[in-house]
């Protein structure tokens, strides 16, 4: 089988599309043809080479398609299933597997930077050479090879443009609300940085009951477009937000608090506006060997503090969850899209991404 891929050959070079082609599938994987697949920070960063993924690899994460094969030790999938695509296999057996912590199951962090699948075998090939598949998916291609714990099945109602955007951002941002905060009815939340991420927290925390949403961000643009997902409040965060937020609150601070910005100074505002005893969760990240400062004041008051790649994904409830959310007008997803674009012009997309002039870029495939 003969298919399109966008192949990155070189760090820092545009990426490039090839014919590509499958080998060495085994018993476990599902083949899905991609229909829609949307552009994700991680992938930006993939592309630049801070995640140190080996070349040549495809990025691509955040997916959904049609089942096009599957082996025969796959039982809970059919071809023609339509499914989402989840960047988090696990094993089921390690020490985290069994303590129901698959984001840090030890063969899925261990075998990550290789970017092959956890038998070590490539599965896509690029004449005689493999390819990569960026976060076991790879999915800027017209095939990807998943394992059947990462092709979630949901309903055929929901268009392909739509469940692409489940697997990564939505999922991360709600489940930090809803998983991960655990908000309660009648509280109060903010939410720092309203890309893809952080209004998908926006949403959750309005799922979850929550009485006073304040989305802060330095953008008025997305300030102004977190209100239609749930925000009740807007602060810019080049004021003084700290002062805000206690006015707003009685001079107590916010019960949870979202960070979704991904940088040291929204870290620091995280921990200031959040109550004693409130709960703040970190989505965002800095380079691994960066240092971040904390007012150790900010800390006191038995605040807990949560750090959460995935927002507790368990993508076998959580996906259809979403879904069907979606479908009953409870989840705002159709906003998210601000072009969509062919594979051919992936190029482009990622530039106006890095760029901040998009929320979320969708490929479609014919």
């Amino acid at each position: 089988m003969k298919f399109l891929g966008a192949v990155l050959r070189e760090t820092g070079q545009p990426l490039q599309l090839e014919s590509l082609a499958l080998k060495n599938l085994s018993d476990q994987d599902v083949v899905v043809r991609i229909k829609a697949t949307s552009l994700c920070h991680t992938d930006l960063e993939a592309v630049e080479g801070a995640l140190g993924t080996p070349v040549p690899f495809i990025p691509g994460h955040e997916a959904a398609g049609i089942v096009e094969s599957i082996g025969s030790q796959v039982k809970s999938l059919s071809i023609g299933d339509h499914v989402v695509v989840s960047w988090n296999p696990f094993c089921g057996t390690c020490y985290f597997c069994q303590r129901k912590q698959p984001i840090i199951c030890s063969k899925y962090r261990s075998n990550a930077a290789a970017s092959f699948h956890f038998d070590g075998k490539p599965r896509v090939y690029m004449g005689d050479d493999p390819v990569h598949q960026l976060m076991y998916a790879g999915s800027f291609a017209e095939i990807a090879v998943v394992t059947e714990d990462c092709a979630v099945k949901i309903p055929k109602e929901v268009p392909f443009e739509i469940a692409c955007l489940i697997g990564c951002g939505v999922m991360t941002g709600v489940g930090a609300a809803i998983n991960i905060a655990k908000v309660t009815p009648g509280s109060t939340v903010g939410v720092i940085g309203c890309g893809a991420v952080g209004i998908s927290a926006i949403q959750g925390a309005r799922l979850a009951g929550a009485e006073k949403i304040i989305a802060i961000d330095r953008d008025l643009k997305k300030l102004e477009f977190s209100k239609q997902f749930g925000a009740t409040d807007l602060i810019v965060a080049n004021n003084d937000v700290l002062s805000s937020i206690m006015s707003s609150t009685n001079g107590i601070g916010l019960d949870y608090v979202i960070e979704s910005a991904g940088n040291e100074a929204a870290f620091q505002l995280s921990v200031e506006i959040v109550r004693p005893g409130g709960q703040v969760v970190w989505l965002g990240k800095v380079p691994t060997q960066q240092k971040v400062n904390f007012r150790w004041g900010s800390l006191m008051g038995e605040k807990k503090i949560h750090r959460s790649s995935y927002g507790g994904a368990t993508p076998q409830v959580d996906f259809p969850y979403l879904a069907q959310s979606y479908l009953d007008g409870k989840l705002k997803l159709d906003q998210y899209i601000t072009s969509r674009i062919k594979l051919d012009e992936i190029n482009e997309g990622l530039d106006r991404l890095k760029r901040g002039q998009e929320i979320r870029s969708v490929v479609q495939f014919s």
